[in-house]
């Protein structure tokens, strides 16, 4: 999900520990199972409200913490990479024009699960327990 800032009086500039919340709750409804997130070390992902959320759902929930600066460990950078190539020489009028510009490599990229599994390949690290 891509959230726009548009500057609005009580909308909030980013993502909060509980829309990060929310998206785990809703990844595990929608696939049915048990998650596993490799986070780094973003304050978001290191809060009070989540630490809390993330004990009470252990049956479930699985976090790695990865070590404070590891681009090489983390899948995400390479995903980033993917993306942010196509951008390099764009010249945006508005933010719904970089909305879209990063919207449709992410709708490739989701789509190319050998992308995904070769940007964690690439990390050496391996799905494999």
């Amino acid at each position: 999900m891509i959230r726009e800032y548009r500057g609005r009086k009580d909308e909030p500039k980013g993502f909060g520990w509980r829309d990060f919340r929310d998206l785990v709750v809703r990844a595990r409804i929608q696939l049915g199972g048990p998650i596993v997130l490799v986070w780094d070390n973003v304050r978001l992902h290191l809060t009070i409200g989540m630490k809390e959320f993330i004990e009470a759902n252990a049956e479930w929930l699985t976090v790695f913490q990865l070590p404070a600066y590891a681009p090489d460990l983390n899948p995400t950078e390479g995903l980033w990479a993917l993306v942010k190539r196509d951008l390099g020489n764009l010249a945006a009028a508005d933010l719904g024009e970089i909305t879209r510009a990063v919207k449709c490599p992410l709708k490739k990229i989701q789509y190319r699960p050998d992308l995904v599994d070769g940007c964690i390949a690439a990390t050496g690290l391996s799905l494999d327990g």
